[in-house]
């Protein structure tokens, strides 16, 4: 009787060692998989707030600029003297210069960052601003047509940085 007593004690001290070692085994993984779900949905969410602050900083830029073109349509369509006209052109140019560099960089953080949507529509506001602040340099050159090409110039300039807002709103109401 005393050794079927040691083989139960021992079968049953095996068991639950076995059953112990089978729950911790459990609660391991089940730690383990909560860990990477929070580093998961942390990392989405700081991808998320990269995202937003790219997109701000790059319409806050973009804001500046569309701002100059507002004061430089202003300036056409207040300013009668040509001299005063002229001087306003060029110092507004000159801030539209220095809004240029931090509007670029401005784009390639919003590439960096991404997806392809508010990337694609980013460049495309850059490329209109190039297109538009250089029909600006051929109105102080004279040459014909320059304010049709600034006029245009600005109204896509409007529309493409619209497109932006959509596809950046579209990009931020995903993961």
């Amino acid at each position: 009787m005393v050794d079927s007593a040691v083989w139960v004690a021992a079968f049953t001290g095996g068991t639950a060692v076995l059953a112990g070692w089978v729950t911790n085994l459990g609660n391991v993984r089940t730690a383990k998989a909560q860990a990477e779900a929070s580093a998961r949905t942390q990392h989405l969410s700081r991808v998320r707030e990269l995202r937003r602050a790219a997109y701000l900083e790059f319409m806050e830029r973009a804001h500046v600029t569309g701002e100059l073109y507002w004061q430089v349509t202003f300036a056409f369509n207040q300013v009668a003297d040509p001299d005063r006209l002229s001087e306003r052109i060029h110092d507004l140019r000159t801030e539209l210069r220095g809004a240029y560099d931090p509007l670029m960089r401005g784009v390639r953080v919003v590439v960096l960052e991404g997806p392809a949507g508010p990337a694609e529509a980013a460049e495309a506001v850059i490329e209109v601003v190039t297109r538009t602040n250089r029909a600006l340099w051929q109105v102080t050159l004279g040459e014909p047509d320059a304010r049709a090409r600034f006029d245009e110039g600005q109204q896509v300039f409007a529309d493409r940085l619209e497109r932006f807002v959509e596809a950046a709103r579209a990009a931020m109401g995903s993961p």
